[in-house]
């Protein structure tokens, strides 16, 4: 049995990692801003689950947050902020900061908080995203700061080693939350594989990256190859 801490872990995509492990029988631990909410879903998922209360936009908060974990074997940062779109010329820096600090100081807090209760063979999977790679409008400290994350990626491999450290960027999830009740079929048309990827696939790729001893440093982007579409 496996201890797993996903952080982001009370909607979406987090939400279905920590369900994933907890039907596998592992211990699982879901952070998210809100105590109670964490608590209600680790609740709903069941299993040896616990909810947390952890904001990653608050980092001078998250050692506290994360006293009471044990050793961890699996760390998931999926931590996502949905309101920072912004362009250039409408450039919010409130928002900007805000991001900058969820994705990048947040998720290195929580390495440095957790250092000593990593497992000599842990794994941490880091969510970045492919507005990287395909930028929007709107998607200026998106698509920069998902860059940061693989930054930090490189970084650590470095500093943690023997710990495994990846990164996934999923595209377009057709059955997230955000997603689904959109009209999706333009980026179908140009996804080769001809279907969108879901939170099952997002759910594999992860629990790929966390398994594999020899999968090290990578960043794996999860969308249908729409990319080359």
């Amino acid at each position: 049995m496996s201890s797993v801490l996903i952080v982001g872990g009370t909607s979406g995509i987090g939400r279905e990692i920590a369900r994933y492990y907890a039907e596998a029988g592992d211990r699982v631990t879901l952070a998210g801003r809100d105590a109670a909410r964490a608590a209600a879903v680790a609740g709903e998922i069941g299993g040896d689950t616990t909810g947390i209360a952890c904001d990653l936009a608050e980092p001078h908060g998250i050692a506290a947050a994360l006293a009471g974990l044990d050793a961890v074997d699996r760390l998931v940062l999926a931590s996502i902020d949905r309101e920072v779109e912004t362009t250039v010329d409408d450039f919010d820096i409130d928002l900007a900061q805000r991001l900058v600090t969820l994705k990048l100081v947040g998720y290195t807090e929580v390495v440095h908080a957790l250092r000593s209760r990593l497992a000599p063979d842990a794994a941490i999977v880091m969510f970045g995203g492919l507005a990287l790679l395909r930028p929007y409008p709107g998607s200026t400290m998106v698509s920069t700061v998902n860059g940061g994350v693989i930054g930090l990626m490189n970084t650590l491999v470095v500093q943690l080693a023997p710990i495994r450290v990846n990164v996934i960027h999923p595209g377009i999830v057709g059955d997230s939350p955000h997603w689904r009740d959109r009209d999706l079929s333009r980026v179908l048309a140009r996804t080769p594989c001809g279907r969108l990827a879901q939170m099952e696939d997002v759910v594999d790729a992860v629990a790929f990256l966390l398994r594999n001893p020899a999968v090290n440093g990578v960043d794996l982007n999860v969308d249908g190859g729409t990319l080359l579409g």
